[in-house]
């Protein structure tokens, strides 16, 4: 066991939560994009929300080789694997002045929730200030033990 697998673990989940509150503030200064991509009919479709799935590094391929040797008791970190759309419907928003209306006068709106959005900010900002505590923590630990050696 490496005296670093703490500090690595944190790191990792560090850069986890970062890639999160990342495409949080990508959904945020999107909330109003009509405009996103072109589908195939060549057409205008609203912002997605997108979604950040994290996964256990427990199983890696380096992990299970690890565990099938028996060399080394790694700590199980996590890495987020996947950024995916929201399939969610878009909202109907009334609003006949609008470019982007129907003859009805609606306009597909991104299917994002602000107040949600925002929700998943201070979760992933308190993960991420969790993590750095952790990380101060296991770095004070590796220098008292260098202190020990004096």
């Amino acid at each position: 066991m490496s005296i670093f697998n703490a500090i690595n673990t944190s790191a990792g989940a560090l850069t986890a939560q970062r890639l999160r509150m990342d495409v949080v503030s990508s959904n945020v200064a999107n909330s109003q994009s009509t405009r996103a991509t072109i589908d195939e009919n060549g057409e205008w479709v609203p912002y997605r929300r997108k979604l950040v799935t994290f996964q256990s590094e427990e199983n890696s391929f380096k992990s299970l080789l690890n565990k099938e040797q028996n060399t080394t008791k790694n700590a199980v970190g996590v890495r987020a694997t996947v950024i995916s759309e929201d399939q969610e419907p878009f909202k109907q928003v009334y609003n006949p002045t609008h470019p982007d209306a129907n003859e009805a006068g609606f306009v597909e709106m991104p299917n994002i929730d602000p107040l949600q959005e925002m929700v998943d900010l201070m979760s992933a900002t308190r993960s991420y200030e969790a993590n750095v505590t952790a990380l101060n923590a296991s770095k004070n630990m590796l220098m008292k033990a260098l202190e020990i050696g004096k």
